[in-house]
């Protein structure tokens, strides 16, 4: 056999990735970097939950959805959202089907590692004032020293009133540190293990260092500055959830500016692509749902994760109001169901390549990444999605020219993760995880591809609006 007919049928019959930028036109392309600096935009404003769950109401109320405690009549096309707290949110654009015919859902998470403060966070040592912190989610410490960061959450006083903390976005805010200890004293913390090179205990944000008088000491000064700014004092920290998050922008990376650099992009890329691509569902068959969690990062627990019942509320609510609920029709419709679970995976890093099985690892650039299961070792805390449910969404994909490609999280017994798809899987519905590659993932700066994130957005539109 000659070795043009051996291609030929290499190339019929064989599998590869494809480039997501090599196979797609230039006006494509040109919807790739504008549908990016738009999600530049959102990651600018939105850094924690809190600040995500707003923002997403606020785009949607513009957009006619109605939050569902206040929605009557509704019928196909109807748009209603539901908001968990302040914390998670549940979008439904209502199909022509009845939901008992079950949903076409996409399930992102809008929680990210950062540093939270300790609910009795400042104390004063070597003239300096400083917030005692407990790191939130998975994190490499030592990433977090160092670098400027920014504070953000709320203050709940104890006649009730809540504060909003923004400090150290502005260019004219100053910025809170965690300092480090200098190379010429380093000795021995350099023959430390990288998990413990920084502790826990170590990551200390500076926050002041003027005293209040000659006998009163800094810690006075920066709670007669809080109390004047905010009208708060020491005990009102309690009460409070403030988190320290980098205090850098969104930037293009790369000199053809490919590729976008951003805190908090796993997973803020996959609920971004997700709203944006519920906000342009008319009237789907079936009911189309994207679901914004809180607390993946530490479990998906809490009432505010998806180990709790609020999603499963949300439904509840929505079916109740197109065609009346009981709890055998809540739980056809949740049984009957399909979801991508819309998370991040790991790119291919090429610097650290022992990591990854190259035929089995997702890379940047080849377009929205599809994971048949997740987990540990031996897929411990896996969903596995059902050959029959990748095939039907690989079939959508490829018939809708979403570039796609499959990635396991790193090689087999070098470690794992987990997503929500698990959670959703236990009401019985079809799950498949689904998200963007990144570099860097965790880090208080995470890399991800254009093309990946346009690709995403295609993937989760198509989804949820074709059977």
């Amino acid at each position: 056999m000659e070795e043009k007919d051996l291609k030929e049928i290499e190339k019929r019959l064989g599998y590869k990735n494809v480039d997501a930028w090599i196979n797609i036109s230039e006006e494509e392309k040109e919807k790739v970097y504008e549908f990016a600096e738009d999600y530049k935009a959102f990651m600018t404003e939105c850094k924690t939950e809190r600040e995500t769950a707003e923002k997403i109401i606020e785009i949607v109320e513009k957009k006619g959805f109605i939050n569902i405690e206040k929605a009557t009549n509704l019928k196909p096309g109807s748009k209603v959202y539901y908001n968990n707290k302040g914390k998670s949110v549940v979008l439904a654009v209502i199909g022509k089907e009845s939901m008992q015919k079950g949903i076409k859902a996409v399930a992102s998470h809008i929680d990210s590692p950062r540093i939270d403060l300790k609910p009795n966070p400042m104390y004063e040592d070597g003239g300096l004032a400083l917030f005692k912190t407990h790191y939130y989610g998975g994190v490499k410490k030592y990433q977090w020293v160092t670098i400027p960061l920014a504070l953000h959450g709320v203050i709940v006083k104890a006649n009730g009133e809540k504060i909003n903390i923004v400090v150290g976005e502005d260019e004219n805010d100053p910025v809170l540190y965690i300092t480090d200890l200098l190379p010429h004293l380093g000795k021995d913390q350099m023959e430390k293990k990288a998990s413990e090179v920084v502790t826990g205990e170590a990551l200390n944000a500076v926050v002041g260092s003027i005293p209040l008088s000659e006998e009163v000491s800094v810690k006075p000064n920066i709670l007669k500055y809080l109390n004047g700014k905010y009208g708060i004092v020491e005990e009102d920290f309690l009460s409070a959830e403030l988190e320290l998050v980098p205090a850098y922008k969104p930037r293009d990376i790369g000199f053809d500016r490919s590729m976008i650099g951003a805190y908090g992009q796993d997973d803020r890329v996959c609920a971004y692509t997700s709203l944006r691509a519920i906000l342009e569902i008319d009237v789907p068959e079936r009911t189309a749902v994207a679901i914004f969690a809180d607390k993946e990062e530490i479990g998906s627990m809490g009432n505010t994760g998806l180990q709790s019942r609020f999603f499963e509320n949300a439904i509840a609510e929505i079916l109740e109001k197109y065609e009346g609920s009981t709890d055998i029709k809540l739980r056809r419709a949740l049984a009957n169901s399909e979801m991508l679970s819309a998370d991040v995976n790991a790119a291919f890093d090429p610097t650290y390549s022992e990591v990854s099985e190259k035929q089995n690892t997702a890379y940047l650039g080849k377009g929205v990444c599809i994971t048949k299961y997740t987990g540990a070792r031996g897929k411990a805390g896996s969903n596995d999605a059902n050959a029959e449910f990748v095939g039907k969404v690989r079939k959508l994909f490829n018939e809708n020219g979403v570039v796609w490609q499959t990635g396991e999280l790193g090689k087999v017994d070098m470690g794992g993760g987990g997503t929500v798809a698990q959670y959703a899987a236990n009401y019985g519905m079809e799950v498949l995880d689904c998200g963007v590659a990144l570099l860097s993932m965790h880090a208080p700066y995470e890399l991800s591809s254009k093309v990946d994130v346009y690709m995403a957005y295609k993937a989760y539109k198509v989804f949820m609006e074709k059977d």
